[in-house]
This record gives C-alpha cells, sequence and structure tokens, in this order.
C-alpha cells in the first residue's frame, strides 16, 4: 500500500521568551493509502501541535514530514498552503463554517482558491451535499443548520478538492452522542470507499472505529 505521510525524526519545540519549550519528541510515523486512524492522548500529550505539524499550518523544528513524495519541511509558505488547498481535508470540532454563506458556497469555497471554473465548483458541491443528505440544504446558511447538519458541511467542504488525507480534530466534540455516532457512520463509509482519515479524539469509543489508534504521552508515541 504507497505510503501517503511520512513523519521522520520530528521534533518540535516553541519559544516563550528565553525558554525553550519542547512539545514533541522524535515522532516517527507512516500512514499508508486508505488507513483510518485515531491520534489520542490526554491533553498536553502534543496531539494538536501533530495535527498542525501533518496539515501544514506549522513546522517542525527537526525532523522531516513527507506528504505523497513532498517534504514539506523545507517548502516555502506559497507552496505550503497548495498542499494545504489540495492534498488536506480539515474538519475541525467547531465547523468553521462561514457564517454568512450558504452550505453550497462553503463548500465551494476551498475549490475557488484552486481556481476551479464557477460551474464545475457548482457541480462538485452540489454533489457532495446530496451525498452527505443535504441536497435539500444548500442554500441554507449554517445558523439554519443543527450541529450534526453543519458538520456535513464541513465534511463535505473536506472532500471538495479531492485531498490525500482527511484530519479531523475531535469531529463530535460539538454533537450530541445520536449526531456522533451519525457523523462516525459516514467516517466509516468515507474509510470502506478509500479515504485515508487521521482523526484526533479523547473518546476511546470514537477510537474503535478505527483500524488504527496511536497514543502520544508527553510528546512521544506511547503505542501505536
Amino acid at each position: 500500500m504507497r505510503t501517503v505521510l511520512s513523519i521522520e525524526d520530528v521534533s518540535k519545540s516553541y519559544t516563550l521568551g528565553k525558554l525553550e519549550v519542547p512539545v514533541l519528541h522524535d515522532i516517527n510515523l507512516a500512514v499508508s493509502e486508505g488507513e483510518f486512524a485515531a491520534i489520542m492522548g490526554p491533553s498536553g500529550s502534543g496531539k494538536s501541535t501533530l495535527m498542525n505539524l501533518i496539515g501544514c499550518l506549522d513546522r517542525p523544528t527537526t525532523g522531516k514530514i513527507i506528504i505523497g513524495d513532498r517534504d514539506t519541511s523545507i517548502l516555502s509558505d506559497m507552496e505550503l498552503a497548495l498542499i494545504r488547498g489540495k492534498k488536506i481535508g480539515f474538519i475541525f470540532q467547531t465547523f468553521n463554517l462561514v457564517s454568512r454563506l450558504s452550505a453550497l458556497k462553503n463548500v465551494e469555497l476551498p475549490m475557488v482558491y484552486q481556481d476551479i471554473p464557477k460551474g464545475q465548483r457548482i457541480r462538485r458541491a452540489k454533489i457532495l451535499l446530496e451525498m452527505l443528505g443535504l441536497g435539500d440544504r444548500t442554500d441554507h446558511k449554517p445558523a439554519e443548520l443543527s450541529g450534526g447538519q453543519r458538520q456535513r458541511v464541513a465534511i463535505a467542504r473536506a472532500l471538495a478538492n479531492e485531498p490525500e488525507i482527511l484530519l479531523a480534530d475531535e469531529p463530535t466534540g460539538n454533537l450530541d452522542s445520536k449526531t456522533g455516532k451519525e457523523i462516525m457512520q459516514i467516517f466509516s463509509k468515507l474509510h470502506n470507499d478509500g479515504r485515508t482519515i487521521l482523526m484526533v479524539t479523547h473518546d476511546n469509543g470514537l477510537a474503535q472505529n478505527c483500524d488504527r489508534i496511536i497514543r502520544l504521552k508527553d510528546g512521544r508515541i506511547e503505542d501505536d
């Protein structure tokens, strides 16, 4: 199976005044195409920092992060933005939808940044919303949707540019348990369709849906 993500000897520290604060230590990880992996660990274990590095929102202090065949640790900010836009789909706990835009326009947004023609954008956004059971909600703004519907819009948006990796950060954290289960069923279907998914969660029950669990503790991989 093709490796879509390779993390090699990655450490990350932040500078606070004169202090150097280490957050991640010597992380080594390879993720194959089609894997559904949970990243778990207590608060402060480095989960969010690792997700930010994988998502090209930050750079490692040392080591390499290779997405596809690109070593992201040596790319310019512009090149990182292109990788983010084309290779990675983000799904957040708080949905992060644009409140003034309709569901359709929210899903179109990542395609706007990739200069995809308008007609093509609209067609794809409609197909994705239909696929996620929101074909009758395309003109609704986020405030007119339930939490579960908003997360479905967010998933559709994450899929817009056919990313290689879906990054989900506590995707059911703001949902009731019934709606959370429905969202996890969507992730399971995407996984069965061959999508590569990395999900940060503190919920052991959710992690059982994954075929791999990576546990972090004190900035190190404790168990994989």
